[in-house]
């Protein structure tokens, strides 16, 4: 209650408010979504998601125990693990059920939750609902989770659970130790690749493929409201495990299914990633770089992250709102970090350059940014 008091004040002050911020259909160039490949503007993507509604309606009004599993929802959760190469796949109405439903489902009083410090919102409020055993290891520390799980060994099952790119100062797990460690010390790893999905590998199929790796043995799960820009979270791993939750965790067959079109949708962006991939991930990665060097140029402070996200220090609440306010101004919308979602004195303003904007959007974001005069005033 106190931070929402602080921040209240801090958002009266300034007379400006980063959240919830209604645009009214002006023109804004978008470094807040997460909009990576560009693709929510697709033609191949909004066709293959009306053509979904024409058929099958808006919604199912059911879940997918009851009605809401038509052909559609089965051949999208095929399409997708036979892209991840994984056995099956579920599709849940939200990563954040996926995340949040596994461990109301897998884990026992018996077993040992193993978490970095960093997970998502989501890992943290699903690991808080069970009554096992739970550990959190230092921000991508691996030497932290061997020290742990090596002391491990009483406990039925171990769960180890990571973000694979973290959603606020986009760093990169090292997913391949964390399964390696986990094949050692017979744990499970259970990896939320979110903002990895669609933007990491060769050809898109995330941090798997990005780290080389075969016969995961674990538990994947990812938005498909980010690159992939639909809704929904999938779910993938064995049949054994797909077939278990989609019995038996509540998040999935309580909640009403995700609509034709978003499963429409999910299978116009597969098409567009596998046609258009090597393109459109090049043009990404090139505004990136152009982005980071245009804050580098304004004298901020960039976090070392290896994604898409560029994270600007911003150190505390009153500094990330005055960037954020003045990019507003200028027509940039960002997306503006403040405790509790980071820790206290680590706040930032993050911006991501989706593919589906064009060079003088680009060219403009750069410009704003070097000429930020409110980094002579932070303190």
């Amino acid at each position: 209650m106190k931070q929402f008091e602080q921040m209240k004040a801090l958002i009266e002050e300034m007379n400006f408010n980063p959240y919830y911020n209604v645009v009214n259909g002006d023109n804004y160039i978008d470094l807040a979504s997460n909009n990576y490949l560009g693709l929510a503007k697709a033609e191949t993507v909004k066709k293959a998601a009306m053509a979904a509604i024409d058929k099958y309606g808006t919604s199912m009004c059911g879940s997918p125990v009851a009605n809401g599993y038509i052909n559609l929802f089965r051949v999208t959760e095929r399409r997708l693990a036979e892209f991840l190469g994984t056995d099956d796949a579920l599709i849940f109405p939200s990563c954040y059920q996926a995340n949040t439903g596994i461990f109301t489902a897998l884990a026992g009083d018996e077993d040992h939750i193993i978490v970095d410090t960093r997970a998502h919102s989501s890992i943290m409020q699903g690991i808080k609902g069970v009554r096992c055993k739970v550990s959190p290891f230092r921000h991508n520390d691996m030497e932290h989770l061997e020290k742990i799980l090596s002391r491990s060994g009483s406990y039925a099952r171990k769960f180890v659970v990571t973000d694979s790119v973290f959603s606020t100062d986009g760093s990169v797990a090292p997913i391949d130790a964390v399964v390696e460690l986990c094949r050692r010390y017979d744990a499970t790893p259970i990896v939320d690749d979110s903002h990895g999905f669609g933007v990491f590998g060769e050809t898109g199929r995330g941090v798997l493929e990005h780290f080389g790796i075969k016969d995961f043995g674990g538990i994947f799960t990812a938005s498909l409201a980010k690159a992939f820009a639909n809704n929904g979270g999938v779910l993938a791993g064995s049949f054994e495990t797909v077939e278990y939750l989609r019995l038996c965790c509540p998040h999935l067959a309580y909640s009403t299914a995700v609509p034709p079109a978003i499963l429409g949708g999910i299978l116009g962006a597969l098409e567009a990633i596998e046609k258009d991939f090597t393109q459109i991930s090049k043009r990404m990665w090139d505004y990136r770089k152009r982005v980071r060097a245009s804050v580098m140029e304004a004298g901020m402070t960039l976090l070392d992250g290896a994604s898409p996200i560029n994270a600007v220090f911003t150190g505390n609440p009153r500094n990330t709102l005055l960037l954020s306010k003045e990019l507003y101004e200028e027509g940039i919308l960002s997306m503006a970090f403040v405790e509790p979602s980071v820790p206290q004195g680590e706040c930032l303003v993050r911006l991501v350059a989706s593919a589906g904007l064009s060079e003088a959007h680009i060219d403009r974001a750069c410009d704003i940014i070097e000429d930020c005069k409110c980094v002579t005033s932070w303190s």
